[in-house]
């Protein structure tokens, strides 16, 4: 029976959304030493210039920045490190082919623990161009002025 259950999340990239177009999602396992599981359950880590690849057959995670445990000694871990990611080998594969194809790179989107288990949620991603943030931002701030005045128009009515 594990300790926790449900999900805790620990981090998320929400630039990554803001300069990548999103194509696909995944779920991996990670591969941590005990001090980096202690500093991610207190809730000390950071996505912001994460990036993973494939390499031999393998997926990595690396640039992710998972701070020291305060109370580790000489057994704490590097920052920053390349960190093995646990997923099928279908799924490697399926991941590997759409990122040769060009303009594709994987991205980390959240860090949490799901069940007592460390886990990463990592994307397929295109980057966006400078005017398609634009035009994101854009499209984001129509939205919120029409529901503002949606909701002004209800509560005149009433």
């Amino acid at each position: 029976m594990p300790r926790e259950i449900g999900e805790k999340v620990v981090s998320t990239n929400r630039k990554a959304r803001h300069d990548y177009l999103i194509e696909e999602t995944y779920e991996a396992g990670m591969v941590l030493s005990g001090t980096e599981v202690k500093s991610l359950r207190a809730g000390r880590a950071s996505l912001v210039d994460g990036y993973a690849f494939i390499e031999n057959g393998e997926i990595w995670l690396d640039a992710v920045h998972i701070q020291e445990y305060v109370a580790g000694t000489w057994t704490n871990h590097p920052p920053r490190r390349k960190r093995k990611l646990l997923m099928h080998k279908q799924e490697i594969i399926k991941i590997s082919h759409k990122t040769k194809e060009g303009g594709y790179t994987l991205v980390p989107l959240r860090l949490y623990f799901k069940n007592g288990k460390a886990k990463v949620e990592i994307a397929v991603a295109k980057g966006k161009k400078e005017y398609d943030k634009r035009q994101t931002l854009r499209e984001r701030q129509d939205k919120r002025e029409s529901d503002r005045a949606i909701s002004a128009r209800k509560n005149l009515g009433d």
